[in-house]
């Protein structure tokens, strides 16, 4: 039975998208059979996992709006046991194109994991970068939720939203809903911010933090242009070897 995690932070830039592909790629090279979805309407995580925008039919806009199955939109991608649900532009206009449904639209893609959950090792859901309908359908869909946070300024501004939705979720939509985990990322060790802020964060979160922390590198802002993972681009960056231990951690914590 699959574990669905959604990732999620509605802060942009805390490298979200970059977690969600190359987590799901680290997973995929343990053996284990994961499936990506795109809830993000810029679909970062389509096109920084090597799909051809241009070649896909269906996304989940479709499964949203259309409940088309979420097995019928499903890419392989070329990194074996890793499979995509793309998402594309359309996905922004989901809140305007559900707004006469008075109930079921918070747990639409719920519905359409739920078919897919013995299929699955691992689900990850990229979520968009705002508290919105669609992080509402992924959380909804989620058994836990996983957080990146910046080492830098402001790291923890505008958690207690994000905590504050997922207790709401909680309560209305999904009781079982947990925290994952949360992920320190962008780590610039050649100063003593990332260090405080790192502290910071693991004294509000205590154990829910990872000890993976992600540094900034390079390689892993190089990776989305040429459409591949960080495994594929440059297997041996320090971004490399953070997500492999990342995706290690992930699966001890869920046994």
């Amino acid at each position: 039975m699959a574990k669905v995690i959604a990732i999620t932070n509605q802060k942009g830039g805390v490298g979200k998208t970059t977690t969600s592909v190359n987590l799901s790629a680290a997973l995929a090279k343990m053996k284990k059979k994961v499936l990506l979805i795109d809830m993000d309407p810029q679909a970062n995580a389509t096109q920084g996992i090597g799909i051809d925008r241009t070649s896909i039919k269906n996304t989940t806009y479709d499964v949203l709006v259309d409940d088309k199955a979420l097995e019928d939109i499903i890419v392989h991608s070329s990194q074996r046991g890793l499979d995509v649900a793309p998402a594309s532009i359309d996905l922004a206009g989901v809140e305007i194109q559900l707004s006469n449904i008075k109930t079921g639209k918070e747990q639409r893609l719920k519905h359409a994991v739920s078919k897919l959950k013995k299929v699955y090792d691992y689900i990850l859901i990229d979520c968009p970068p705002s508290l919105s309908l669609l992080n509402t359908n992924a959380l909804s869909a989620s058994d836990s939720v996983l957080i990146p946070v910046q080492c830098e300024y402001y790291a923890l501004e505008g958690l207690t939203q994000l905590l504050n939705t997922i207790l709401l979720t909680q309560s209305v939509f999904n009781k079982n809903l947990t925290i994952e985990g949360v992920l320190l990322t962008m780590l610039d060790s050649r100063t003593n911010l990332g260090v405080e802020v790192s502290q910071e964060v693991r004294k509000y979160f205590k154990e829910k933090v990872y000890d993976t922390v992600i540094p900034r590198n390079i390689k892993l802002s190089e990776a989305p242009s040429a459409g591949l993972s960080i495994f594929d681009y440059d297997p041996s960056s320090t971004g490399a070897i953070a997500y492999k231990k990342l995706a290690k951690e992930v699966v001890k914590r869920n046994g």
